[in-house]
This record gives structure tokens, sequence and C-alpha cells, in this order.
């Protein structure tokens, strides 16, 4: 990207869902079904040829990184993935490493730890950052949970999505994306593990007619739902809660009975990684209702119609 091109058009960052207006949300989904389709039939349009991206990650990765990496490569351009070694937070200031490191590649992904050190980054950084996760956000796995509900349902259809299990970086995304598509977002989780009051107050400031809903019922929540998603009770970084967290979801369990009171044809979503008989038993996640290949595959493609948007369709002016 060069800087006549930054200049003009105005940096962008993607840190969170809030980051785009609904028109750049549904656009670059119409980017990632028409990317998918062209991948399908072995297309790979080199629209980002020559321009590098770097993966600066402080946790391991499967799905983050590889969809990322295959997804530029596809797209012409190529990655760089930096861990420890760049010593990110340690060795130099952020300033430093955000201006230099970006005055090399054209896009850098983050995944970490600390939201707030994204958002540093981004601060400093003379190319486009993305929240590839921080405990805040995880806003490209919510575009591909999006994707995957179109995909299943059509993109006409108002959707209920019912999230049972805590208040996190999923479901916080997953709740900003259903308020960009009009859809209704449903959380069952015990009172200590809900959002924060001010979070649906920050949501209904964006979209005014935003459906969220609380809940301390799993079986309330999940009735006529479209989707049932849900998450590891126990994150990375919090192996210190877990037997607390094993206690206090006791009762959540997505299993048969409870995708029963679903719509009858609802399917279910988990970000992965999953524990078979912890969140969810074998019976839903390996059931004839889950879509989570589906939806880990959709990782890649949502992701390459954030890049496509971000690095090649604002800068050309098409119809973003």
């Amino acid at each position: 990207m060069s800087d006549k091109q930054k200049q003009g058009l105005g940096l962008r960052h993607v840190l969170s869902l809030f980051d785009l207006s609904r028109d750049e949300l549904k656009r670059t989904l119409t980017l990632s079904s028409e990317l998918k389709e062209k991948f399908n039939r072995g297309v790979r349009p080199s629209v980002l040829k020559a321009q590098v991206m770097a993966l600066l990650f402080q946790k391991q990765s499967l799905r983050t990184r590889v969809s990322f990496e295959s997804g530029i490569r596809q797209l012409g351009g190529s990655s760089l993935y930096l861990a420890d070694d760049v010593g990110f937070g340690k060795r130099e200031p952020t300033q430093d490493i955000a201006t230099i490191l970006g005055s090399y590649v054209d896009a850098i992904v983050f995944r970490g730890y600390h939201h707030q050190d994204c958002v540093d980054l981004a601060k400093y950084a003379p190319c486009p950052v993305i929240n590839g996760l921080t405990d805040y956000s995880h806003p490209c796995q919510a575009l591909a949970d999006a994707l995957t509900g179109i995909e299943e349902f059509g993109d006409n259809q108002k959707l209920i999505v019912t999230y049972i299990g805590d208040a996190n970086n999923v479901s916080r995304s997953l709740a900003i994306v259903c308020a960009h598509l009009g859809w209704s977002f449903r959380i069952a989780a015990p009172e200590g593990y809900w959002f924060e009051d001010s979070f649906f107050d920050q949501v209904r400031q964006v979209f005014p007619e935003a459906d969220l809903e609380a809940m301390v019922d799993p079986r309330a929540a999940a009735e006529n739902s479209h989707v049932i998603y849900t998450d590891v009770w126990t994150s990375m970084g919090q192996e210190d809660e877990k037997t607390a967290r094993l206690k206090a979801f006791n009762g959540y369990q997505i299993n048969d009975q409870l995708m029963g009171l679903a719509d009858p044809d609802a399917i279910f979503l988990h970000c992965l990684p999953a524990i078979r008989g912890e969140e969810v038993t074998a019976s839903v996640i390996d059931g004839p209702q889950s879509r989570i290949y589906l939806q880990a595959e959709n990782r890649m493609h949502a992701q390459k119609g954030l890049l496509y948007w971000l690095m090649h369709d604002r800068l050309c002016n098409t119809d973003a």
C-alpha cells in the first residue's frame, strides 16, 4: 500500500466489528462468498500480488495462522509468522515495533492476550492491523460464523443465534455481528459470567434496533433458535479458574435434549478447539446438525474477504 493510498483513503484497522459499518461488513461477506465460489472452481485471483502480511502471535494457533497464511497466498500475497523471537511486549516498546514492522509489511495480524496491546499496535502501525484474537474480541471468528449462517439459511432470514457459555471474546464478537445483520442474539450463562452492563448499551448505541438478551436458563435460550453456539468453558490463560468454571457451568452442556428445543433445522457451531463431554456432547458436535468443519473452513474464506476489502477493494474505489 503506497503512502498516497493511505493518506487518500485513511488508514483502517479492524480491532473489533465496531470498526466496520454495516455496509462494509456486508460487503466483506459478499466478497467472502464470491472468493469462496471462485476457490471451489479452482480460481484464485491475485489481487494482493506482492503484498506481505505479518502474523504477530503471542498465542498458539491452528485455524487463525493457517487460514490467514493460506488465504493471502491464494490472493497472490505472502506472509511472515512472527512469534516469541520478535520479543513483542518484552524487548522493545510497542511504538518501535509497530512503526518498524509496519514499514516492512502491508498488514499486521495480531493474536495475543490483551486487547490493549492490539490497540497500541494499531496506534503506531503505518499499515492496517487486524485483530486475530484478543481477550476482548475475535472479529474474524464472527465473520466466519456469519458466513456459515448465511450459507445455511440464506441472507434474508432473521436468525435467532443462541450462545451458551460465558461472555467472552467470541460471544462478544458474535453479538456485534448479529446486530450488524439484524439477527437476534441470546446468551445463557450463570450471572457471574455475563457481559458487563455497558456492552449491550454500546451495541444498542450503534444499532438501536439490536435484539440482545442475556439469561440464566439455557433451555429457555435454546428454544426456537436457528443456531446453537458454545465455546470451551476454560480458555487459554484461565487455567487457574477451571475448577470454579466447571462447577458454575454444570447444566450448560449442549446435548441432544437441548438441541431438541431449537428450530428443527437448527445448526450447532463451536469456534474450536472443543472438549467433547464437557461443554458439548460427542453426539451433538459430531452429529448431523453440527457445522463445525464448515465453520472452521469459512475462517479462511471470511478472512480472504476481509483482506480483499481492506487491502484492495477500498483502494480501487469499487463498491465498498
